[in-house]
């Protein structure tokens, strides 16, 4: 099965400005939890949103143009994952205070 990567910024592309801004929002953030789950990706549609699918998308792209997760293409299916490694390393400990943040 052929992988395909969608467009995201390089590790030194990645601004905390950005990250931040897309982990502002509550849609987005309950995303972040719940790849923060699942290491391995989970496929786009898998996530329980209160939102229509165009809007997932549309989250889902803010946080991958923001260098929060990376998408990559399974067939049909896109699976998304946190860039956990790439965040610790340029802001430690900020995807674990986020995280670990009072829901």
């Amino acid at each position: 099965m052929t992988r395909k990567q969608l467009p995201q910024p390089d590790r030194a592309e990645i601004r905390v400005e950005a990250v931040l801004q897309a982990l502002g929002e509550p849609v987005r953030l309950q995303i972040v939890r719940a790849l923060a789950d699942a290491p391995e990706g989970i496929a786009c549609g898998e996530i329980e949103l209160p939102v229509t699918p165009s809007t997932r998308a549309h989250h889902l792209r803010t946080l991958r143009e923001a260098g929060v997760l990376t998408t990559h293409t399974e067939g049909t299916r896109r699976i998304s994952s946190l860039r956990r490694d790439d965040l610790d390393s340029l802001y430690p400990g900020l995807l674990t205070g986020v995280l670990s943040a009072a829901q």
